[in-house]
């Protein structure tokens, strides 16, 4: 009998249950726990494994760096309006209502970190997060544009809950690289959030895109729904190189 039970449990794809059911069923009957309390336990374990099966693949697809997270950012440096934003941002509601997470800083403020820890927090709760680079996303799009697969690439990365996409502006793209980001922001305009770390402000946008009309049309797109993120800080990395000199 423990030989068809084990068996059943795993055709139903039960392997939590099928693992622990004689030892929840030994404790339950010390406990003098009743049927539904036994099942009741031995369901949780299977739940709790799925989810964090299903979180561990998350992570894994989002590409994110794991070691920035926000327990390892430094979340006192920045200034209250903004902590209390974000905690308002990793509860992913800004997600099912399709908005834009913008966050501008110099360089070394921690924008990535910051962008990455989020993401990983939303994958967390369940949500789908890609991580990309700017300037590794547009060389993507732009291959697949000139292999006739554009298309097919955004409807690819139409599954991801948010995209965070790293350095806009950062390096210096053609105006036929930002042609296809721009086609990709258009596309998920409404559709699906992104999340954009830069170093220049809005007014500074034309650098990007080439073209004042196209800049204009990126950057509504963006701020029409979204969340706008300034961190006016001085330099982490230079913070820390001038402690530890």
């Amino acid at each position: 009998m423990s030989a068809i039970v084990k068996s059943n449990l795993k055709e139903l794809n039960l392997p939590v249950m099928a693992s622990m059911y004689k030892k929840e069923a030994f404790t339950a009957e010390s406990n003098q726990s009743g049927y539904e309390e036994y099942l009741l336990r031995l369901s949780e374990l299977e739940l709790t494994e799925k989810r964090q099966s299903r979180i561990n693949r998350l992570l894994r697809q989002s590409r994110l760096p794991l070691e920035k997270n926000l327990y390892s950012f430094d979340c006192k440096r920045l200034p209250g309006k903004i902590k209390a934003i974000l905690n308002q941002i990793v509860d992913g509601g800004f997600l099912k209502r399709k908005e834009n997470v913008l966050v501008f800083g110099n360089p070394g403020s921690g924008k990535t970190h910051l962008l990455c820890g989020i993401g990983q927090e939303l994958v967390n709760k369940g949500f789908k997060v890609l991580f990309k680079s700017c300037s590794l996303l547009v060389q993507e799009l732009l291959r697949s544009k000139s292999e006739l697969r554009l298309a097919q690439t955004i409807k690819r990365f139409a599954v991801f809950d948010a995209i965070i996409i790293d350095d806009i502006g950062y390096v210096q793209q053609t105006r036929e690289e930002m042609e296809v980001l721009f086609t990709l922001l258009a596309e998920r305009y409404e559709r699906g959030s992104v999340m954009i770390s830069s170093n220049l402000v809005f007014s500074e946008w034309e650098k990007i895109f080439k073209d004042p009309i196209t800049t204009a049309a990126a950057i509504d797109r963006l701020i029409h729904h979204s969340i706008i993120l300034e961190l006016n800080l001085p330099s982490f990395r230079l913070e820390n190189s001038k402690k530890n000199r």
